[in-house]
């Protein structure tokens, strides 16, 4: 088991590639359930006096409704405001006065929160961290104060920057029935109408014990941690929290379109293609072609694009798989006298060679060994492993799905690289999105 990752050893895997990998990485965990059925994981690692202390909410921007989008990530921001033994002004300066950091973030499925500090304020950190799970002090002067945060948050992320229009204009666009077509963020006009109800109802819902995992990791003693979660959460009540299905994307027959308007000196475009979810066999695939396609520098995007015509600025390839099917996108950056439609043709011909001729068994390597690294990385940290936990288990309910990840990387072959490329980057399914330097407006 490996608590320290040396720089000598990610350099012996990165040469040696993958050879069962995924089981080198495995570290202990021990996993089991309160009675009120909250999720506790906890790994013991003496390296550093230091823990991580994560607390994962199973809800996200995809359990919201249309009239109040953006309340998931508003309740995020809520959570820091004060509960009933802990005010909003001492939460972040108590935390701090301890030598503690803590955060958060809210994703279409999930919204997480952690505090990162000694070892020796284990106790003070949970007794923080319950009292807002179950007694947060909602009130409607606090809903205004950080629906106005929220909003300028918006502003500046999504209406001011290139990056977020495109991001959120894709999800509009691909997605016609299911709800990741609303921003995590929400529409301006949603924020300004949630109420006070509205925020009740959502954390009386989601915010129970039944629907969170907490991690602890770092430096504990496991039997007494456990005391001190029957102390802080066995008299918490569960929530009745109702099965929930989303609505199902319906295939796209045709090749769909936008351009916005927008205060820029040069084009940016956007290609973008339906995939899967995150844990499907075809997943990995798509990692790596993007990682081929437009992962780095050294992809075959940039190399054509960047280095070699000199026709864009920046172009990359991502695969965003969600629990629920996501998105293959590849975004470029125009030079100056460069025209979208251009750009467009030169990413559909490195397709169509992509879909024709496949890779070659030197890219697939290099394009795997490059993700091992990226997996690597985290796990040299104490934060980091108790990321990847609290993910993994509130994604699919099993933490041990990310020590399984690495193996299945190494089981693709060239062979599905191009039947993935085939099934999913089609012409005929792809959607186009375009901001241009002009003003007046959007259209379709």
């Amino acid at each position: 088991m490996y608590h320290k990752l040396s720089a000598f050893f990610l350099i012996f895997i990165a040469q040696n590639a993958f050879a069962s990998i995924g089981q080198n990485l495995k570290f202990e965990v021990e996993k089991y359930k309160v009675p009120n059925g909250m999720t506790v994981l906890l790994y013991e690692d003496h390296s550093v006096p230091r823990v991580s202390y994560n607390t994962w909410f199973r809800v996200g921007s995809k359990d919201e409704r249309p009239g109040i989008t953006g309340i998931a990530h508003l309740f995020e921001h809520m959570m820091f405001k004060g509960a009933k033994k802990y005010s909003g002004e001492a939460f972040d300066s108590l935390i701090h006065a301890n030598g503690g950091d803590n955060n958060a973030f809210t994703s279409h499925d999930y919204t997480g929160y952690y505090i990162d500090g000694p070892s020796d304020k284990l106790e003070l950190f949970m007794d923080i961290e319950s009292d807002r799970m179950v007694n947060l002090d909602i009130t409607d002067a606090k809903i205004k104060t950080e629906r106005e945060v929220v909003k300028e948050e918006r502003r500046k992320r999504t209406d001011n920057s290139i990056m977020g229009t495109l991001w959120e204009a894709t999800f509009d666009l691909v997605f016609k029935a299911h709800p990741y077509r609303w921003p995590v963020v929400g529409w301006m006009e949603d924020l300004n109408r949630i109420t006070l109800k509205d925020c009740k109802e959502f954390y009386k819902t989601f915010y129970a014990p039944n629907n969170a995992t907490v991690v602890i990791a770092g430096d504990i003693d496991k039997s007494k941690v456990k005391d001190l979660i029957q102390k802080y959460y066995g008299n918490f009540s569960a929530s009745e929290i109702k099965p929930r299905t989303y609505p199902k994307e319906p295939n796209q027959g045709s090749i769909r379109t936008r351009e916005i308007s927008k205060a820029v000196q040069t084009p940016t475009v956007g290609m973008v293609f339906k995939t899967s979810r995150a844990g499907d066999d075809d997943t990995y695939v798509l990692d790596l072609i993007a990682n081929i396609l437009g992962g780095d520098q050294s992809s075959r995007l940039y190399k054509r694009m960047v280095y070699r015509s000199q026709i864009v600025l920046n172009v990359n390839a991502s695969s965003y798989t969600p629990q629920e099917p996501g998105i293959f996108q590849i975004v470029a950056s125009l030079r100056s006298g460069m025209t979208p439609d251009n750009i467009l043709r030169v990413i559909e011909n490195e397709l169509w060679v992509l879909r024709s001729k496949g890779v070659t068994e030197a890219e697939l390597k290099k394009a795997k060994n490059q993700i091992m690294m990226d997996y690597v990385n985290p796990l040299k940290t104490i934060h980091g492993k108790a990321n990847v936990l609290a993910l993994n288990e509130t994604l699919f309910g099993d933490y041990q799905v990310f020590f399984r990840d690495l193996d299945k990387y190494e089981a693709v072959t060239v062979g599905q690289v191009q039947e993935v490329a085939k099934k999913y980057l089609k012409p005929e399914q792809k959607s186009i999105l375009k901001i241009v330097p002009a003003s007046g407006g959007q259209h379709e």
